[in-house]
This record gives C-alpha cells, sequence and structure tokens, in this order.
C-alpha cells in the first residue's frame, strides 16, 4: 500500500484579508516531491486558508493512490486537532471545510501531526506564492514557483535521523511514518484538556486555540525564553501597552477619542504619568517609546521618557478611536440621545458610533496593521506604546483569539500596565493586564 506524506498551509495578510494556500504531496523515503497544489482564495481567514490547503493536498494525494495511507503534517493546532476528532468544531465557516477534507478519503487513511512552522517551510512558500500572485491580480503558476528550493529541508524531514533499515529500503519511510504517528498520539490528552479549557474560557474557542496552538506541542520541551512547550524562538518582540494618565474626563467616564477636544492631563494624570515612568525605570526592560499621537498619551510618554533617557516616537496608528457625536458624553447621555445607534454598537463590531465615528472592526484593522508594522521595525525589543482604552483591548483581544465581544469584558484603567509577547512563529501571549501596583 503506498504512503505519502501531505504538507499543507494557508494564510491571510490581515486575518481576514488577502488569503491562499499551499500543499504538497511527498514520499515518505526519499523526501521527492511528487504534486504541488497552491491557490489565491480572495478575502479570507487563515483557518479557512489553512482548511483550503488541507482539501487541496488530500486531493492531490488521492489522485497519486486512492488506497494510500496519508501523514497530514500541519503547523496548525487547530485544523489537525479538529480533524483528529479530538476537538470540537464550532465555527460555521470551518465545519463545511472539515467534512469535505473527511470526504476525500476514508478515515482509516489519514493520520495528521502537528509540526512547528519552520518545519512546514515548502508548503508555507507555496501559500505566499499563491498570495503574491493574488496580489497581481493573477492565480499561482507551477512554472514560477520557487518552492522546490525546500526540496532539501524536505527530504530531511521525511526521513528519520538514523536508519532503520539497509540503505534505500522502503521500509525505513513507514518506519518514519509510524513514529510520528506516535509522536502525535501522544499530545492527546493535553490538547483535550486544553480545548476543555478553551470552551470554559470562550464560548467560539476557534480563534483562541489557533492563538495558543504551540503551547500544546506536549512533547516539546519547556525552553526558557519560550513561551511554554515547544522550540525556542528566541526573543520575541514585547509591547508594554500603557494607558495615558487620567484627564478631565477620565473620573467622569466621558468618551473622549481622537475626534473630540483632545484633553491635557489632569493633575491626578501628571502624578500616575509619574509613577509609571518610577515603575518602569525599576525593571530597565523598555528599550523604544512610541506614542499615540493625541496630547494625552505624548504627555504620559514623555514623562516616561525624560526619567528613561529615551524619546518619544508617534504612531499615528495608535490613537483612539472617533466617538463621532459621542465626544464628551457619559454613557448614560449618549443612551438617551442616541439609543439606537448605541445598541447597534454595543450588538456589533461593525456599527460606528453616531456622525461618523470609528467602528471596532475598522479600528482593529488599523491597530493590526500598526502592529505588524512595528513587530516588523522591532523585533526582538521590548516596545512601550503609550496609547488608549480601544488599541490596547483590541492588542490584547487579537493575542488571545477572543471574539470582538471581549472588549466590553475587560477593565483598564488609567495609566496601567499590560504586555502582550510575540513571538517569531506568528503567535501571541498576553504576559500582563491592568496592572496599576505602581499607582498604590
Amino acid at each position: 500500500m503506498p504512503r505519502f506524506v501531505v504538507e499543507a498551509d494557508g494564510g491571510s495578510r490581515g486575518n481576514p484579508g488577502p488569503a491562499g494556500y499551499g500543499a504538497v504531496v511527498l514520499d515518505p523515503a526519499t523526501g521527492e516531491t511528487l504534486a504541488e497544489r497552491a491557490e489565491y482564495i480572495g478575502v479570507a481567514t487563515n483557518n479557512v486558508a489553512e482548511y483550503k490547503g488541507l482539501i487541496a493536498g488530500l486531493a492531490a494525494a488521492r489522485e497519486l493512490a486512492s488506497d494510500a495511507q496519508i501523514l497530514v503534517r500541519m503547523d496548525s493546532k487547530l485544523v489537525v486537532e479538529q480533524m483528529s476528532g479530538r476537538w470540537k468544531i464550532k465555527h460555521p465557516d470551518m465545519k463545511p471545510l472539515a467534512a469535505e477534507a473527511a470526504r476525500i478519503l476514508p478515515r482509516a487513511q489519514v493520520t495528521y501531526e502537528w509540526i512547528p512552522r519552520e518545519q512546514n517551510k515548502h508548503a508555507d512558500r507555496l501559500a505566499n506564492e499563491a498570495m503574491d500572485a493574488g496580489k497581481r491580480g493573477k492565480q499561482w503558476e507551477p512554472s514560477a514557483s520557487t518552492a522546490a528550493l525546500d526540496h532539501g529541508a524536505a527530504r530531511a524531514l521525511a526521513t528519520p535521523p538514523a536508519p532503520v533499515g539497509p540503505p534505500g529500503d522502503a521500509a525505513k519511510g513507514a518506519a518514519a511514518v509510524r513514529a510520528a504517528l506516535v509522536t502525535a498520539s501522544a499530545s492527546a490528552a493535553k490538547a483535550t484538556v486544553a480545548q476543555e479549557l478553551a470552551d470554559t474560557l470562550f464560548a467560539d474557542a476557534e480563534a483562541l486555540t489557533e492563538a495558543i496552538e504551540p503551547c500544546l506541542d506536549a512533547d516539546a520541551p519547556a525552553v526558557a525564553g519560550s513561551h511554554g512547550w515547544g522550540p525556542d524562538m528566541g526573543a520575541p518582540a514585547t509591547f508594554v501597552l500603557l494607558r495615558h494618565g487620567e484627564t478631565a474626563l477620565t473620573p467622569q467616564k466621558r468618551f473622549s477619542g481622537s475626534g473630540g477636544s483632545d484633553p491635557e492631563l489632569s493633575p491626578a494624570g501628571l502624578r500616575q504619568a509619574a509613577a509609571v515612568a518610577e515603575a518602569l525605570a525599576a525593571r530597565g526592560t523598555v528599550q523604544t517609546i512610541i506614542s499615540s499621537p493625541l496630547r494625552r498619551c505624548r504627555e504620559t510618554a514623555q514623562a516616561v521618557a525624560d526619567r528613561l533617557g529615551l524619546t518619544v516616537t508617534v504612531e499615528e496608528g495608535l490613537r483612539e478611536v472617533d466617538f463621532g457625536a459621542w465626544e464628551g458624553l457619559t454613557f448614560a447621555e449618549v443612551q438617551q440621545r442616541f439609543p439606537d445607534d448605541l445598541q447597534a454598537w454595543l450588538d456589533s463590531p461593525k456599527a460606528a458610533p453616531t456622525g461618523g465615528g470609528e467602528s471596532f472592526a475598522s479600528a482593529t484593522r488599523r491597530i493590526s496593521a500598526t502592529r505588524d508594522r512595528l513587530l516588523s521595525a522591532h523585533a526582538g525589543r521590548t516596545v512601550l506604546l503609550v496609547t488608549h482604552v480601544t488599541p490596547v483591548k483590541i492588542l490584547v483581544r487579537l493575542a488571545l483569539g477572543a471574539p470582538p465581544e471581549a472588549l466590553f469584558r475587560m477593565e483598564l484603567s488609567a495609566a496601567s500596565l499590560s504586555a502582550v509577547a510575540y513571538y517569531a512563529d506568528g503567535n501571541a501571549s498576553v504576559r500582563l493586564l491592568n496592572d496599576t501596583s505602581h499607582l498604590r
């Protein structure tokens, strides 16, 4: 009976955003590439693209031999655990894709294994080639692909480090598959526990599990400097998120965004800024300071910069949302004057405040783009971002993979500190939330 290894990946530049997938079918004995698939699929999420890659890879393997035993290797813990039957599939976009993948070959012929992202380079490159082609208004062409450059890496992965038979013995490939299956099954218990925890934390756990997937690799040792289990990927980029100090509007709980009066720090806010500056100086880890353009943030950032001997860079993307006609009003006043608009805003992240304000969905796109740009510029560094309630909550929500309604479930005090670490594999870890110990 023939045996194949299918490696698949998908990506989205925006999540959701322009998306594509890649898949490769390998001979497990030699590492030879037997088939490649890639496609630009338009606007979609990472998870949808990953499932599309799985479907394409399984279909390509079936075309080669419909009776083959398949080992699927992917760096998406979500897809691997859902297709293995260990995690529930709740998201409506995932269910039909998972069902389609399950219909391609009999379940007994397919086994799934999670691998680190750096071991999935061939499929990853195919997915990126597909997205690059889509950006040019075209589809991926095999003749233009450079993914075959990863052939050597694929061969090394497909072949076990020590021979288990005579040179050239086809049994060596089968032994590699069997060993991989043992490794994959060993982590099932921990993955199940993690899924139960995710189900407890969020009603829709798909995005959460995607965010924490490398932490669920039970077989990899904990390494100093990593975010739990898994290989050491070097120092993460750490964003220390500082909400500005109080203004006159803060204790009155009035909407104060980027479309209002741009208030300065109050005397209490100045004291808070000085206190947080002392706390950050004691920690001694901040290397760069970046601030929202609004006055209250620039004043807070400057207090820290003066204490640390650093300069402040202003970043437009860190501004607070524009609350439109609600600027300067309390929640009760908005509820009285604009009840329908307020309810719509509470019900949907796509709804904007009255009078041309910015929706949470729009703010999320802006802040995600800002995050990615800053991560690219400050890899491995600790950066203080002095910003507002909404940007901090969005960054934390995205790091957790929590649903949009989580924005209403976080408390974020004036001059509070939060922190998110971003790793080289694209995952994130929330290290701190709403710390105000320096103000006591």
